[in-house]
């Protein structure tokens, strides 16, 4: 009786101290977030657009008769002009040039009454100082020369058909080109000048 007395007062005891001891479950972990790896940022690249080819081109050039091959020594050289070359160009997709026409706006002053100014022509290729044979005849009609006004004269001609690659030509390097207007006296040329852009 006595060793239950005993067994009794030891379960009251535990339970008076909250029984036996436990250990407490340990709380669920809260779910941890997937490390994130930094993304490279690609930036927006957008290639600029090419710029637009030129469909119209101008030059000019300085006629003078000391830029004749030879050099005018007779009574036309104080003949001197200038002259105004256009290129109006038709161009693919890609830019490349499929067909060209030319116009030529000149103006002489300094001639004699007596010059016969009778044709013209862009010569090339050629630097200055080297003749060069006809590339674009500007005016072919010898037998209609131009009618001068006290010693000054002008001629323009439009809708000139250029073949496609030696408008490039012109366009690629325009002083290897040279314009050169002849005149009866002068049948190799009397005023002649190297194209330049612009």
């Amino acid at each position: 009786m006595r060793s239950i007395a005993i067994v009794l007062g030891a379960a009251v005891l535990l339970a008076a101290c909250g029984g036996a001891t436990t250990q407490p479950s340990p709380a669920p972990a809260a779910p941890t977030a997937a490390p994130t790896t930094a993304q490279p940022t690609v930036a927006a690249t957008t290639a600029a657009p090419a710029p637009t080819p030129a469909a119209k081109l101008t030059f000019t050039a300085a006629l003078k008769t000391e830029n004749e091959v030879p050099p005018i020594a007779n009574d036309e050289k104080s003949a001197s002009g200038k002259a105004t070359f256009t290129l109006d160009l038709t161009r693919d997709a890609a830019g490349k040039i499929t067909a060209a026409k030319a116009s030529i706006d000149a103006t002489f002053g300094g001639l004699p009454g007596t010059a016969l100014i009778h044709i013209g022509h862009l010569h090339g290729p050629a630097a200055a100082g080297v003749n060069a044979g006809v590339k674009i005849p500007f005016k072919a009609d010898a037998d209609v020369p131009l009618v001068l006004t006290a010693g000054a004269t002008t001629f323009k001609k439009a809708d000139i058909t250029v073949e496609a690659g030696l408008a490039q030509e012109i366009i690629d390097k325009p002083g290897d080109y040279y314009v050169n207007f002849h005149s009866r006296l002068n049948a190799g040329g009397v005023v002649r000048g190297q194209l330049v852009k612009g």
